[in-house]
């Protein structure tokens, strides 16, 4: 087929497709010209993504509709949405064409300006407060907090690298671009980079297209060709940026599902993911603002994190943070020692008295001047207790809460334990440590696995119940054992066992 009749038979079948509707969508609110030209021939090229945004809000819903919703229920944050999309649905060209001249991905597209990366900064344009929030979040700054970090690095090179034998000793090389994005950057975000841009020959005729590496990516802090951080995909699915598929823990179990963070697998046998799994069908999780006992009767990821939460006389028990650190007064994960949450997200840039990219000492201690105080833990507690006291009494939440604070005490204490046979293994040459990589040698291996994994499970376990997890399924049986572990190949190993 011709390209002019390709394009009149697009054209026809989505005047027909948008002009009848579907079945369910006469609440379509009315679309731009702009967007209803592209959905002419994206009815046909992309059939799916057509129908995830039929249903979603965006489809249904006009800016200035939004803007009029009372207060707590406004889900439109910025004040001033431009005048010229208030009165249509946001749709293809309003996501894709916007800030045309603010994207390096943008090519010339059937007579459009046309960019396929769609950032935060796009989204900002109607939710401008979850977008400032959002960038002073660890996850916005995910990618920088695991690349610009050169001790990380060493731990991405110990497990991503690509194992060799060689002179009969076996050799890490340096781990490929493609390994590295599709393990840890998955989650931690790509660096998207324009490359130039390509000629494809498609069915509605010869179409140019930018060439990215580091796509496709939804990581949470992924580095986009507009110079923004982030991807509000990575829990508002793209193309429905649906509040219910964001609230519900299955999409936080993308990235959140262990060892490392295993967040996910503790909720899901916890008393709170016993309810959700039972209950979840008789729920509503697109209730705006969500009422505590009415749309839900136990908390979610979300609940806990990020939603605003009102009792049924709509006095506000937690308001709404796409900051998600804003309720937490301890980081629980992902380093040698759980401490204070940082001041800033760019933890990168924190360095301890050795000299090191970390938080903490290695005997535990805490940089305490780039870590929140007393008072703003305090404060943060708080927040999160108010969550917490919804459906428990002030006895019950406090039980909580000082019990898992007493856990995050006992199990830097085993860490440290781990650390003090580590660094001793590394005076005597047991093994070769800093400035050499100290996480890929069998001691170093094991050392690792006491924080990355076994504490983190006791940790997760006992802030969210989680009951075996802090025991035996990577919790203190196998923290107790490793540790003997370790003491044995300590006394094993000899000075001639480093690499050096």
């Amino acid at each position: 087929m011709k390209k002019g009749r390709r394009l009149f038979l697009c054209i026809v079948l989505g005047a027909l497709f948008f002009g009848q509707g579907l079945p369910g969508r006469l609440d379509a609110a009315p679309h731009s010209a702009d967007t209803q030209e592209c959905l002419s021939c994206h009815v046909q090229a992309t059939p799916g993504i057509v129908s995830d945004w039929q249903r979603s809000r965006h489809a249904q819903v006009t800016p200035g509709e939004a803007m009029a919703v009372e207060a707590l229920s406004r889900k439109v944050s910025t004040p001033d949405v431009p005048q010229a999309v208030r009165g249509h649905s946001v749709g293809c060209a309003e996501c894709h064409t916007l800030r045309a001249e603010a994207h390096k991905d943008t090519v010339e597209h059937n007579g459009y300006k046309m960019y396929v990366v769609v950032s935060p900064e796009d989204c900002r344009t109607c939710h401008q407060e979850e977008a400032v929030q959002f960038q002073r979040n660890l996850m916005a700054h995910a990618h920088d907090i695991l690349m610009k970090n050169p001790l990380y690095g060493q731990l991405i090179h110990a497990v991503n690298g690509l194992q060799a034998y060689q002179e009969t000793s076996l050799q890490t090389l340096p781990s490929m671009a493609h390994t590295n994005e599709d393990a840890c950057l998955s989650c931690h975000g790509t660096d998207v980079h324009v490359q130039g841009t390509v000629s494809k020959d498609t069915d509605f005729g010869t179409m140019d297209f930018a060439v990215l590496s580091g796509w496709p990516n939804v990581g949470v802090g992924r580095l986009n060709p507009d110079g923004s951080k982030g991807s509000c995909a990575s829990c508002h699915v793209r193309h429905s940026f649906s509040m219910e598929v964001a609230r519900k823990p299955e999409t936080c179990s993308q990235c959140h599902k262990g060892p490392d963070v295993p967040a996910y697998k503790v909720y899901s046998v916890s008393k709170h993911g016993n309810l959700y799994g039972a209950l979840k069908g008789e729920w509503n999780f697109s209730h705006v603002p969500w009422v505590v006992g009415k749309d839900l009767n136990a908390p979610t990821c979300a609940t806990c994190h990020v939603s605003l939460l009102v009792d049924e006389a709509k006095n506000v028990v937690a308001r709404r943070s796409h900051a998600m650190n804003d309720r937490l007064p301890w980081r629980i994960f992902g380093l040698v020692y759980a401490h204070p949450h940082p001041r800033e997200p760019q933890v990168y840039t924190i360095k301890n008295a050795e000299g090191l990219p970390l938080p903490t000492e290695l005997n535990g201690s805490w940089v305490s001047a780039a870590l929140i105080d007393a008072n703003e833990q305090r404060s943060r507690r708080t927040t999160m207790q108010a969550v917490c006291l919804a459906c428990h009494g002030t006895q019950w939440t406090q039980g909580h809460w000082e019990r898992f604070e007493k856990t995050i005490e006992e199990t830097n204490r085993m860490t440290k334990t781990a650390t003090d046979i580590m660094m001793q293994a590394w005076k005597e040459q047991r093994a070769e440590g800093l400035p050499g990589n100290p996480f890929d040698e069998p001691l170093e291996k094991r050392w690792v696995e006491q924080w990355f994994f076994f504490a983190n499970s006791i940790r997760f376990s006992s802030a969210m119940m989680g009951a075996d997890y802090s025991v035996f399924d990577n919790g203190r049986w196998y923290q107790s054992k490793g540790l003997r572990e370790m003491e044995w190949l300590h006394r094993t190993l000899s000075p001639t066992s480093t690499k050096r």
